[in-house]
Formats: C-alpha cells, structure tokens, sequence
C-alpha cells in the first residue's frame, strides 16, 4: 500500500511528463525504473544514452522518441545497424502506428521514404547528412540502436559521422548492449551532442543460471550468487572435472593424456538432455558453419524429431509459402530439401553462408516455439531478435578470421544473454560443455566478468573527406575529426602510456649496469648478434622465395602423363599429371590424378622445391578425370612404371643461401674477434641484453604511440587531402573538384579506385554481365587468403581487370609514400560467378565457379557478394552521370536480380 507521499510524487511526475503518461496508457506491461528514467529525459528534449543486457527492453525507449515525435507533428529518424533488424523494426512500428505514419529506408528497400517516422540503417543517414537532405529539416529525434556498432572496424566510422554531423536541434537517442566504460562514452556525447542524460542497467529482467555439461551430468557453475560475485566454481563440478582429467591421465599443466572425446556430450544427447529438462528451445552456439550444419544431420540421423504432427503441417505451410518465390530448378543446390526437413524435426542451422530466406525462416520458425533448436555461429548474437530459453556454448574459442582465441568476457556475455524471454520464462539457462581443455575457473571468470570497453574504430576514408571539405570546408573539417570519440579516447589513454615510458627508462639504466662486461662494450658485441641474426633471417626468406619461384616454373614445363610427386598440401604422394594448368593469371594449377584416384587441380604451393617428372604414361585422349573407371584403369598403369625409394621420398633439401654469405661471414669473424666473445658470463649478459632490448623497444613504441595518437586523426586526415589533392581530387585551395564531386557519391571501402577506375574510363565499352564481373573485384574478398591468383574471362574483362590492378598499384604507390594504408587490393575470387550469373547461367555452375574453394560457394555468400556488386553498380549508376555507363550498369542491375537474388524480406 502506497503513502500519500508516494501517491502525491506520481502524481508531480504525471503532470511533469505527460506525453510519458499517454505513453504508458497504450502499454499492457509496466516499464522498469531505468527505461521511466531514459523516457523522461527524452521529453524533456535532452539526449540519452541506455546502457542495459540485451533483453531488458531497451528499445521501449526509443518507441517512446517515436511517440513523441508523432504527437507533436515531427520527424523521428530510428537507424539500425543491418537491414534485417531494420525490416523487423520497420513492421513493428507499422503494427503499431499504421504504414501511412512509417516509412523504410535500406539498401534493398525504399518505402514511404517521406513518412513522420522513417526506419533507416545508419549509411542511409549518414549519406543523407551529406547531401543536406531537406527531409532534415523538420527532423527532431534520431534513435541509434545498436550504437555499439561503433566499434565495428569496417562500418563503425559512420556511426561517428551521423553523431558529429545531426544538427544541434535533434535530440540523440542512443541504444547500447552493456559496456564498461559508458560513461567515457556519455562523455564524449556530451562534448560534441550538448547536455546527454546517461543511464545504465546492469539488471536483468529474466535471471541467467550457468551451468556446465560434464558427460551426461548437468552441473551449476555456481553454489550460489555470493559465490558468484567472487568467482568461486561449485565445489561438486571441480571435484567431478578433477576426477575425469586425472581418468584420461591429464595432470595441473595441462599435459594431454588421451583425448576423452567419449567422456564430451555429443549434440544429440545435449538437445536430448535439455528436452528432458524442459529447458528448449535452445540456440547452440557452434564457432563455425560447416559445425552448424553437421550438427543438423547428426541429429537427423539419430531419429530425433522435436515435434508434433501439428507443428509440422504448420512448419511446412510457413517454409512453402515463403520460398514459393525461389526457382524450382534451384532446389537441390541450395539444399532445400535437407534443410526443410530438420524443420519438420523443430532442427535448424543459421549462419551467413545460409541463403537469407532460409535464415529468415529459421529466425520466424524459433520465435513461434515451432523451432526448438537452432545450431548457430555468433553472428546471431548480433541485434536478431531470437530470444530463447537456453544458450549452449560448445566451445570457448573462436576462430577470428587470422587465429583461434579464447572467447572475451563481453562475447560471452553477449552470447549468453540471448537466454531468458522476456514474459514468457521465469529464468534462463548458460549452458558450457566440458572438455579436457574447458577449465570450469576460466567458465567462471567469464561469467562473472562484466569487461565489454567500447573501442572507437573512426578513420578518415577518401569518400569522407571529400564530402567534409564539400560541406564544411577543410579547416572546419579538421575540428570536426578532432571532435571524434576516436581522438576522444586517443587522448586520453595518452596520460598513462606517458607515465609507463618514464618507468621503462628508469629500468633500462638499471638494465645497462647488469650487462655491462668487464672486457669490452658488450653492447656492441650484442649489436653484432643481433645483426646476424637478423641477416640469416634475411636468407631465409629470400631462399625461399627463390625455391617458390623455380618449383612454379619447374610446374609449368610438366606435361601430361609425368608421373611426379607432390611434396606437401592434401595430396602429398605420387601422381599423373593431366593437364599442366598454365592457361590463365598466375602460377600455374596442374590438374592431376593421384595414387589413391583423387583428380582435381592442385596449386603450385604445394612444390616446395622444382619438380621432376619420375616416369611417363601415356594418357589416353579421352581420358575422362571425373569418370572413377577412368581414373581406376589410369591409375593402375602406375604399377608398371619402376620409381625407387629415393625418388618416392623426394628431392633432398637446398643448400642453404647463408652457407654461401660473404656478409655473414665477416659479421661472424667480427663476433669471435670481439673481446667480449671470451667472457665467461657471455650468456649472463646476453640474457640482460634481450631483456633491455625488449624493454627499449616497447619503450619505443609508447613514445611513438605518445608523439602519434595526439592530433593523430587530424594528420591522418591532412595526408589524405594531400592524395587527394595531387590526384587531382581536391583543388589547392580547398575546393571539392568535378571528379571529387563524382568520388562523394562512391560510398564503397575501396572509393578512390572505384572513382579512378570511372575517371580512366576502365569499364566503358563493357556489356552489362562484363562490367559487374569487373567491378566485383572492387567489393569482394575472399574468407582465406590463397597463394594463387584466380583466372578471369579473357577479352574486355580481363584488360579491365588488368587496368584496374594497374591503378591500384599506383594509388597504393601514393598511399605508402605517406603512410596510409586506406585501399585493399582488389580480388579476383568472384569474376567468373558474377559473369556467369549476369549472363544468365545456372546457379549450380555459377557456384561451383568461385575461386580458392574446394567446395561450391554457399548460397548465403554468393547472395550477399551480389547484393554489394549490385549496390556498387547502383553508385557506379548515380555517380557516372548522363553517359552510356549508367545504362549499362542499370541492366547489369536488372540482370543480377533473378533467382535467388529477387528475394526480398519485404515483398
């Protein structure tokens, strides 16, 4: 029962906010005290910050931006991240508000663009800022969710721009996941937004249990939540995990007896456990796509079906109507059939190689409880809303596209969070499961560690400075980037780096006196070490680039029906060669049969040294290698050819370049000459020497990081004006030029080529499927790197190809003479889909068409490089004015989207 007091204060506060009081007469829920405060500070026309774990309803905070603006006949502007979260936004906000007060703005999509309300992803805003759109002008709220997107180190940058660019007038409403150093952030909103009310909520509203799976036991990770709070692991789960490593003969140090594969729960009796214990529907997280999809099958295999007759009539109205659209011819590759099978079974994947409808089915199929299980990477962590009753984490380590690390305390945070529906679950379930190499204290630690720090990842990019020299001139653009949360945080974190050089210099004069040597300067006796050192290095590196440039050549003068033998890569053994692969770009890719009766292309990596054919059959003329029988009879022939043991193990290894070094030699004369060199304690000093070496060289690098991080953007920014400006760009004075003009409309990551390549004419004269073919190498990049470069069609794109790498090198030639590092090089992995597919090819073909992989391209991959090409050409469209090019890159436009690529979320 309340007090007058209490009854009078709400009272004080309805009468204070009543646009909030209108608000929360049309909710069927009450709102939580940090989301009364964020909507209060919005009315009051201050901007805000909300800080809150996914799940905790923070987006009520900006409906309410939304309900403002409408109730007092403004604009409100409500930007997300990625499309997808966009086209859910936007339906919400139609369900609620009607079509004829929303509109959406997105790559794909443009609807009711003139709208009050007008749903957005960030770019959309960002490019409108620059051209000074006038549906700006009766702009009162912008809500940013997602705003930790800004850390994002390719699109985090435009983040920044729409914070530093929205007039004054426009009230910021920003949307984050929990993060450590908000108030860092709030204030910098602070210095570039004016007044910014910050608040955060580390309370969630449904509370998380972590668990860990050992065997086919369930354990809590904590006896309970004082344990919690000071990381101490349930005492049963570490005597239990003890038990098992000493079992399998694993000691403290983590030295591996044998694997204990048997004692990990495999992934159906995970599924099956948490269906016994009522805890689906569940999201799996499994660090890699090819792991999602088997897991789908093992579970198919194993019989498991997690739903009713009922459920999977519904399931299969919902998947037919919605991929009623897609080709029937296409079906089989984009493995329709597999995938609306584990459907049926409440069983699904969902990754970025899936085709987007797919995705999109899974993502509506888990919100209706039909889809009980979901096999996901981490990618689903991101802004989709797919809450779930339960999160299992397979394993606590990723592969980050360059090497496997442990997963962050803010990762796993994030993951997890996805656990617990609001309204629906009365707590949520964090499930780990053990292996040898899970430590349950490390669990622990990242469960009770709340460290997610937001990192600007804000650079200047061509495209930007042309359109800030356009729109504020350069002296004001230099203020503006001075203004960045990048330079914000630069110099700030300049303080400490400066305090840390005085204590390093202290301790190498503490180091100097150690290594001193009583006969001579060991100093430089540790200088001569070290330059030999480096020298052999420098050999090293040289042979072997020589070594992978004979063995290339060497493969280029096989024939077919040598018999040679592959050193390394997955074929290592003997095989016959077919065909020496020397047509096209690059080193040549030999395609061979080998003893086991593998036939494919092989690269000419995998020689490490110059190969030798070891005999010779004959091939016969229409020796066909995708044929078994073929292969079967070619491969028997082997047996008649005489090759010796010596041969069949391999050429012996090159001498060595250092056997042969002059320099090396008087470098190592000079080291024994050295009086030092006698000196007992050599290796005493020696072991100073690497720890003052060491020590002075990350003292370096803090001065460096000192001297470069003040005004660190500013001169970044000065650099690339300079490039601009010799490139004709920019003017002497300042003045954005004709062609600046047209490189401010190429919004792409690789702008000044795409805007070369236009000024140069490198793609007139194409035919529409050539020009997106060449323009693809302007977007794509391929996942892993190769040492081969990919072939592409002869003729018109192949000299476009050409031209354009010929430009790159020059912008690149301009780009390390000042230091930048601003333009990738082009890749040519996705040439022949995009021709094949502009000229109307089979998806089959055009999939099995893509550069460096084994396998065919997944559909979802395919679809997304598309998708960019065809952006690209829209912008090659926009900026190319009233030329032949722009039809041309219309039609390529028209001719890309078919099949699988005329899908819309939205249609």
């Amino acid at each position: 029962m309340t007090s007058p007091a209490d009854r009078y204060g709400d009272f004080r506060r309805r009468a204070a906010y009543p646009a909030l009081n209108d608000f929360l007469r049309g909710l069927d829920f009450e709102l939580d005290d940090f989301q009364i405060e964020a909507c209060e500070a919005v009315e009051r026309g201050t901007g805000v910050l909300v800080c809150a774990p996914t799940g905790a309803g923070k987006t009520v905070v900006g409906e309410f931006a939304v309900f403002q603006a409408l109730r007092e006949g403004r604009k409100c502007f409500y930007t997300t991240p990625i499309k997808a979260l966009s086209n859910q936004k936007f339906n919400d906000l139609v369900a609620v508000h009607g079509a004829d007060k929303v509109g959406l703005l997105t790559g794909d999509n443009a609807i009711n663009g003139d709208a009050p309300v007008v749903v957005m992803t960030t770019e959309v805003l960002r490019n409108m800022l620059y051209a000074r759109s006038q549906t700006l002008d009766t702009l009162s709220y912008v809500v940013m969710d997602e705003v930790h997107y800004l850390a994002d180190r390719f699109r985090g940058a435009v983040w920044e721009e729409v914070i530093i660019h929205l007039p004054p007038s426009v009230s910021l409403i920003s949307l984050s996941a929990t993060v450590s150093n908000a108030e860092e952030f709030a204030d910098w909103l602070v210095t570039v937004r004016g007044e910014t009310k910050i608040v955060v909520s580390e309370h969630r509203p449904v509370p998380l249990w972590q668990h860990m799976l050992v065997g086919k036991r369930m354990f809590d990770l904590f006896h309970d939540q004082e344990a919690a709070s000071k990381h101490e692991v349930h005492p049963e789960l570490l005597r239990r995990t003890r038990d098992l490593l000493r079992q399998i003969g694993w000691d403290d140090r983590g030295r591996r007896g044998r694997s204990g594969r048997d004692l990990i729960a495999g992934r159906v009796d995970v599924i099956e456990r948490l269906d016994r214990e009522g805890l689906l529907p569940a999201i799996v997280f499994i660090f890699s796509r090819a792991g999602c999809d088997a897991a789908v099958q093992q579970c198919l295999r194993s019989g498991l079906k997690l739903t009713d007759p009922e459920d999977r009539r519904e399931i299969r109205r919902i998947v037919e109507s919605r991929t009623a659209a897609l080709p029937h011819e296409d079906l089989n590759v984009l493995g329709y059939y597999e995938f609306l099978e584990g459907l049926e079974r409440g069983l699904a994947a969902h990754h970025a190689g899936m085709l987007p409808v797919f995705k999109e089915i899974v993502e509506e199929l888990f919100v209706r409880g039909l889809v009980k299980a979901v096999f996901a990477t981490e990618t689903l962590a991101l802004g989709i809303n797919m809450p779930a009753r339960s999160v299992v984490l397979e394993k606590l380590v990723k592969f980050n596209g360059e090497a496997h690390v442990d997963l962050t305390p803010g990762e796993y945070t994030q993951l997890t969070g996805r656990a617990g529906r609001r309204g629906i679950d009365v707590e949520g379930h964090a499930v780990v499961l053990w292996s040898p190499e899970t430590d349950p204290r490390h669990v622990a630690g990242l469960a009770s560690t709340r460290t997610y720090p937001l990192k600007s990842s804000f650079r200047p990019s061509y495209n930007m400075a042309v359109n800030l020299v356009a729109s504020v001139g350069p002296a004001r653009a230099r203020e503006l980037l001075a203004s960045s949360f990048a330079q914000f945080q630069a110099d700030r974190s300049v303080v400490g780096a400066s305090r840390q050089v005085v204590r390093n210099e202290e301790g190498l004069a503490a180091m100097d006196a150690d290594m001193e040597c009583h006969l001579g300067d060991y100093a430089e006796y540790y200088a001569l070490r070290v330059a030999i050192a480096d020298r052999e290095r420098g050999l090293a590196r040289e042979s072997a680039s020589t070594r992978r440039a004979n063995a290339a050549a060497s493969v280029a003068r096989l024939k077919a029906g040598d018999i040679i033998k592959v050193p390394t890569g997955k074929r290592t053994g003997l095989a016959i060669v077919i065909d020496p692969g020397v047509g096209g770009f690059g080193d040549p890719r030999p395609l061979i049969v080998t003893e086991d009766r593998w036939a494919g292309r092989i690269p000419a990596t995998d020689f490490t040294s110059p190969v030798e054919p070891l005999g010779h059959i004959r091939v016969p003329k229409h020796f066909n290698p995708r044929s078994p029988q073929d292969r079967r009879d070619l491969v028997s022939s082997l047996r008649n050819v005489e090759i010796s043991q010596s041969a069949r193990r391999g050429a012996r290894r090159a001498r060595s370049g250092a056997a042969d070094d002059r320099q090396l030699d008087e470098l190592r004369r000079a080291l024994r000459r050295h009086p030092c060199h006698e000196c007992p304690e050599r290796e005493d000093h020696a072991r100073w020497a690497e720890r003052r070496e060491r020590l002075n060289k990350e003292t370096q690098t803090l001065r460096d990081k000192v001297e470069n991080r003040t005004g660190s953007l500013t001169r970044t920014f000065d650099k690339v004006c300079g490039l601009l400006t010799d490139r004709g760009y920019l003017s002497a004075d300042g003045q954005v030029t004709k062609a600046g003009r047209t490189l401010s409309r190429i919004w792409a990551e690789t702008d000044l080529l795409v805007a070369e390549c236009l000024r140069r004419g490198v793609w007139d004269g194409l035919s529409p499927s050539e020009l997106a073919a060449a323009a693809s190498v302007l977007v794509y990049e391929a996942r892993r790197d190769t040492d081969d470069r990919a072939s592409v069609p002869r003729g018109a794109v192949g000299d476009a190809v050409e031209e354009t790498l010929r430009l790159w090198g020059e912008v690149e030639s301009d780009e390390a003479a000042r230091g930048l590092q601003l333009t990738r090089e082009p890749d040519l992995g996705f040439v022949w889909p995009v021709y094949r597919w502009a000229r109307g090819e089979a998806l089959p073909k055009v999939l099995s068409s893509v550069h460096g992989l084994d396998t065919e391209m997944p559909a979802g991959d395919f679809v997304r490089w598309c998708r960019q090409v065809i952006d690209l050409l829209g912008q090659l469209a926009e900026a190319s004015g009233d030329t032949p090019l722009r039809d041309t890159a219309r039609q390529a436009m028209d001719d890309m989207r078919r099949g699988v690529l005329a899908y819309s979320s939205m249609a």
